[in-house]
């Protein structure tokens, strides 16, 4: 594990070469391709060394964050181009892969909770240096203390723990505790972080302001923190889970629904996909309160199915913005007439999205929809009204920004380039192809 580290470390040099952006890419690439090959088939700790370790949870995350770092250096082609800041900009995506890396990769509750606390950072640099709009400050003051309000009490949680267990390691924690405070303090870091409805509010607002890459990490990984944590730590509060658990459940399945809703009355291309997340992350968040076994599988399916559609449809908004100049859909539609063959990964990643086949979503919400109703029947109304509306708003996305008349202020045609058909494949291609070897996501025994 540290091999992956140091080639990671040593490439911070490269960052500041005259001409290096395409030759860091190319890197990351690389190590996407290596680390492929280290894939461990248990949910045993494998590649252990020091403090980092990776057992089939982690090895899917660190995997997915490696994917998702290169292509974001892909989709910000115009930081490259413009030259703003790109040395910086490096920079800062290497040092939050490293900082995901360790998050994901370390074997000790501490440790993971700091590197979970230190991705921020970096998070929050892209959106306040290479944001949009004036705002972008709020949405980073709003980024910040939403994540760390809620992570506060989690620290004191930890050191409680270590006063009783005496150790941090994720395979020594066994104790399953009985104390509230504890429960809540431990769960609501990752609360916030999902988002769980009504703790949301940091994130369209911060997938508003944010550029192409931040809202690619930011839907891509930053949201897989919150559940990845809850997976590890749930561990320790089975008997607090199985009486509380509720709860959370309801809040996300009428929240999921709610959200839904106001996808429907989006127009802003990017606020309409980062609301969708809220409602994915809803699901999940319910299908892990379960605490079944097609719970866990199923929502460590979705997440990393929902990183690669939600960051390749952040990608296509993007695309689109280059173009006009305008993320909104009133702006933005007839584009099937401007940009005829970015239609059909318009509606290859909108179909993922509501959970087609043959995607990745298809199989993380069916085991899902099987948890939560095997938890409890009455669950089954919310899920019909949240898939029924998760399709309505793929298809109000897709329809409106692809069909009608063209905006009058446009060019006559105009396609995509290379690079920007690769980058979608890329996203679309993995989302659809693990499908045949879901024995990856789905058994961990």
């Amino acid at each position: 594990m540290l091999k992956i580290f140091f080639y990671m470390f040593l490439m911070i040099p490269l960052c500041f070469f005259k001409k290096s952006y395409w030759m860091v890419q190319l890197m990351l690439f690389m190590l996407s391709f290596m680390f492929m090959f280290l894939i461990t088939s248990t949910s045993q700790f494998m590649k252990i060394s020091y403090f980092l370790g990776m057992d089939l949870i982690s090895y899917g995350l660190i995997f997915l964050s490696l994917w998702i770092c290169s292509l974001m250096l892909t989709a910000s082609e115009s930081i490259n181009r413009f030259f703003y800041t790109k040395n910086f900009f490096l920079l800062n995506v290497m040092f939050l892969l490293m900082m995901l890396y360790l998050a994901f990769g370390s074997m000790n509750l501490f440790y993971f909770y700091l590197f979970f606390e230190a991705s921020l950072i970096p998070t929050m640099m892209l959106i306040l240096g290479w944001g949009y709009q004036p705002e972008r400050l709020q949405a980073g003051i709003y980024l910040l203390f939403y994540t760390l309000l809620g992570s506060l009490p989690m620290l004191v949680g930890i050191f409680y723990l270590y006063k009783i267990n005496l150790s941090l390691n994720w395979y020594m924690l066994n104790s399953n505790f009985c104390n509230y405070l504890f429960y809540l303090s431990m769960i609501l870091a990752f609360l916030v972080k999902m988002p769980m409805f009504m703790v949301h509010l940091w994130l369209p607002k911060a997938h508003v302001e944010a550029p192409v890459s931040g809202s690619m990490i930011l839907a891509g990984i930053m949201l897989k923190l919150g559940g990845y944590g809850l997976l590890r730590v749930f561990n320790l509060m089975l008997s607090m889970g199985m009486k509380f658990n509720f709860i959370w459940i309801t809040i996300s399945l009428i929240g999921g629904f709610l959200v839904s809703l106001i996808c429907l009355r989006q127009i802003d291309l990017k606020s309409l996909i980062a609301y969708s997340s809220v409602a994915h992350m809803g699901i999940v968040l319910s299908g892990l309160m379960t605490l079944t076994y097609w719970g866990y599988s199923g929502s460590y399916t979705m997440m990393i199915a929902h990183g690669l559609c939600s960051s390749g449809l952040f990608c296509l908004a993007n695309i689109s913005y280059e173009r006009m100049s305008s993320r909104s859909l009133l702006v933005n539609k007839g584009m099937m007439n401007f940009m005829p063959s970015m239609c059909l990964w318009w509606f290859l990643l909108s179909s993922s999205n509501m959970a087609a086949p043959p995607s990745l979503n298809l199989l993380g919400e069916i085991s899902l929809l099987n948890s939560i109703v095997s938890w409890s029947w009455v669950s089954m109304l919310m899920l019909m009204l949240l898939s029924f509306f998760s399709a309505a708003y793929s298809l109000y996305l897709y329809s409106y920004s692809q069909h009608g008349m063209l905006y009058s202020g446009m060019y006559s045609c105009y396609n995509g380039y290379f690079r920007e058909y690769l980058l979608l494949f890329l996203h679309w291609f993995p989302l659809n192809l693990l499908i045949m070897k879901s024995e990856v996501v789905m058994l961990w025994l």
